[in-house]
């Protein structure tokens, strides 16, 4: 029932968002428009219309979102084929509507059924199939949980009754435009009596949707239009204890909810998930993998991390220290590589990252968060501290925390064993900045682009930038010819540059490819890079605390993902 509730309020806030707005026209115009055979003649549409674009948005979307990436992962096919298959439906729905033509023939292949059955009275069904396929709510924690569980395979019936709790959440504020689209219809004489107006116009509503969704129009929107539920959805997150930590609760991992984040004494936790999915494990012989189990009696630190993020960098000395030190006094560290960049994935990219960090303890690629997912995890870096008993004692989200988490280390060894000789506690230096002290995380790439401040769109594809007079603090803005990819951006056609405003001690940029990138400080600095092989971090400053501006010249050849601050 919490669960059931849970989605019932994600839902319902997800369909007051502004993400929605896209699609409210098509759902408002469809819910009343009539059909038309080919012969001309117009057919009042069904009362139950509305209710069957909506039970078709929420049947497509609930299947997408569960079974989506998990088919497709199997048939080996990109994840955007259900996208794209849904734009082309709503294209061809939104000519047929238009042309009766057209809709006489899109019929044809279906009218060996019997023609009672048949008979178009504008169900609105395959409407509402084709836009829950491209149909992409904002991520709330409640979306957040339903698409990890539905990308790693993990679909139980916590996972089922979420997400169609979710999708009637939804749907509730979304039907009642398509059945006041229908009352107008209805009510109004003039739109009686101009049906073949009213229908042109819903198609001409699915045609612009599907197009804006090529460009990624919507995505453009959400980002003008301030999000007036996020304060609900942040409210949610924080009551909501079944999201607590993040993924789904099982009876596996549900006692992981009696830990405090960045507690400094130790509390009883539950005994700890097992390690699963891993494709491939590193720094173990022969590749074998770790099992807790067989650990029982020693003190396990399990730290999820990835290699190009920048809090992780900061984290991994303290945990190599660790295990220098206590390795020998019954300390196992167990770093879970989850990818956050396609990138990430690659097991030798995974592996050069390991080299330059120095660790030497085992790894394991979790490349589809099935371990992340088991222990419910939701940040970059986490640090989950097991007893020799197996029962999770201590968890911290993110960076710092250090000196607490070594003493309670320090104890647990102790607990485990009493003669134990410990060495000194480790003296590496926090230098977790403050929150806010720093430009936010910079990603170049169209599927989460974030602080950009130049002039116009910043959409996939190709592109001619230009700097803008005035550009906001902590961000960045491209000059020159780009192609926006997916995950990252590469200069076309020659070189191009990058201006970025920033707060921070530290800059890296995550690069790949080959080519130079020369990097201009405002204090008349210099530094030249040579990229050449796969993504990887590289630091741009390394400075005081200060504000300030850096003008990037890359080459062509070259890949910039993100920006990274300290």
């Amino acid at each position: 029932m919490e669960l059931i509730i849970i989605g019932l309020l994600g839902g319902l806030i997800t369909g007051i968002s502004p993400c929605i707005l896209p699609v409210l026209p098509v759902i408002f115009l469809t819910g009343g428009a009539q059909s038309a055979r080919f012969e001309g003649e117009a057919l009042p549409a069904r009362r139950s219309r509305p209710f069957l674009v909506i039970a078709g948005l929420m049947l497509s979307f609930t299947l997408v979102t569960l079974l989506g990436s998990l088919l497709l992962g199997l048939l080996n096919l990109p994840q955007d084929v259900l996208r794209w298959a849904g734009i082309i439906v709503l294209l061809l729905l939104g000519l047929a509507l238009i042309i009766p033509r057209l809709e006489h023939l899109l019929e044809k292949p279906f009218q060996w059924i019997p023609r009672k059955q048949v008979e178009n009275r504008g169900s609105g069904f395959g409407v509402g199939l084709a836009l829950g396929a491209v149909f992409v709510p904002c991520a709330g924690p409640v979306l957040a949980a339903i698409i990890v569980a539905g990308s790693t395979g993990r679909i139980g019936l916590d996972t089922v009754l979420l997400t169609a709790s979710f999708a009637v959440g939804v749907a509730a504020p979304l039907l009642a435009f398509a059945l006041a689209g229908r009352g107008l219809v209805e009510r109004i004489r003039a739109f009686r009596s101009r049906e073949r107006m009213l229908r042109i116009a819903a198609g001409v509503a699915m045609i612009a949707l599907a197009v804006g969704l090529v460009f990624n129009v919507p995505q453009m929107l959400q980002r003008l239009v301030p999000d007036y539920t996020a304060g609900f959805q942040q409210d949610l997150a924080e009551r909501g204890d079944a999201l607590d930590l993040g993924g789904l609760v099982t009876d596996e991992n549900r006692e992981l909810d009696n830990c405090t984040n960045g507690a400094t004494v130790l509390e009883e936790c539950g005994t700890a998930p097992a390690i699963r999915g891993i494709e491939q494990w590193l720094n173990t012989p022969d590749g074998a993998g770790v099992d807790l189990e067989q650990l029982r009696g020693e003190v396990v630190l399990i730290d999820f991390w990835a290699y190009s993020c920048i809090n992780c960098q900061r984290s991994i000395p303290h945990v190599v220290a660790w295990d220098d030190a206590y390795r020998d006094a019954g300390l196992n560290v167990i770093g879970i590589h989850s990818p956050e960049y396609a990138f990430e994935k690659d097991a030798g990219n995974v592996r050069a990252g390991i080299d330059d960090f120095g660790i030497e303890y085992p790894v394991a690629l979790d490349n589809t968060l099935s371990t992340w997912t088991a222990y419910r995890n939701r940040y970059w870096p986490a640090h989950y501290l097991i007893d020799a008993e197996g029962t999770v004692r201590h968890i911290s989200f993110g960076e710092g925390n250090y000196a607490a988490t070594e003493k309670m280390i320090r104890e647990l060894l102790q607990d485990a064993d009493p003669n134990a000789s410990l060495p000194g506690a480790t003296e590496i230096a926090d230098v977790t900045p403050e929150v806010g002290a720093t430009t936010r995380e910079t990603f170049l790439g169209s599927a989460k682009d974030v602080n950009y401040g130049g002039p116009g769109a910043y959409r996939a594809g190709r592109g001619s930038y230009t700097l803008p007079q005035q550009q906001p603090d902590d961000s960045f803005a491209l000059d020159g010819d780009w192609q926006i990819e997916t995950q990252y951006a590469t200069p076309v056609a020659g070189e191009s540059g990058i201006r970025l405003n920033y707060r921070a001690s530290e800059v890296r940029m995550v690069l790949a490819g080959a080519g130079d990138v020369t990097v201009r400080g405002d204090d008349g600095s210099t530094r030249t890079l040579r990229v050449d092989g796969t993504p990887r971090s590289y630091q741009v400053v390394d400075d005081d605390p200060h504000t300030g501006v850096l003008t990037v010249d890359v080459s062509e050849g070259v890949e910039v993902y993100s920006f990274t601050f300290g």
